[in-house]
């Protein structure tokens, strides 16, 4: 997906070069193009950090003001959302071995200028028992603040599995 982008990115830079560089539309399907990538870095580095229990590399997703509503309970900040993640969250619990997935067909961005959405699915595997051990929804708000995305609201479900 990553190579894809360069190349799509790439091709994108080289076309806009060649014109006189005032054509807008080009430059603004440049600009959509690296806001969805940005915006799409949440969901694997979400991932990332929680299949390694990288509890500061998960924070850096979060707005200092977000808020999340997890398991029906909604926190607000990021020292209330860092203490649900080290002490509730069971992929950072230190007995669970899980790998944290989602299938790129579940994944939706949209980009409205600095405000965004961001909707995946959390497919949690056992390391140990190869098996799906649970199945998380993150629907999402994104905003670029100082120059990254971030999430600013998180309500999170339990999704039916399907293909």
């Amino acid at each position: 997906m990553r190579n894809l982008f360069v190349a799509t990115l790439t091709l994108a830079l080289f076309l806009t070069g060649c014109g006189s560089g005032t054509d807008k539309q080009a430059q603004d399907r440049l600009q959509l193009l690296a806001d969805r990538y940005a915006i799409e870095q949440i969901e694997v580095n979400w991932h990332k950090a929680s299949s390694t229990k990288d509890i500061d590399l998960m924070m850096s997703l979060w707005a200092d003001d977000a808020t999340a509503t997890l398991g029906g309970q909604t926190y607000t900040g990021k020292d209330q959302i860092r203490d649900f993640f080290t002490t509730q969250a069971a992929p950072f619990q230190p007995g669970n071995d899980w790998v944290s997935d989602t299938p790129a067909y579940k994944i939706r961005v949209t980009v409205d200028g600095d405000k965004g959405t961001l909707y995946f699915e959390c497919h949690y595997v056992d390391v140990v028992t190869e098996k799906v051990v649970a199945v998380v929804s993150a629907d999402q708000d994104v905003a670029r603040i100082n120059g990254r995305w971030l999430i600013t609201r998180l309500v999170s479900a339990t999704p039916e599995l399907q293909p």
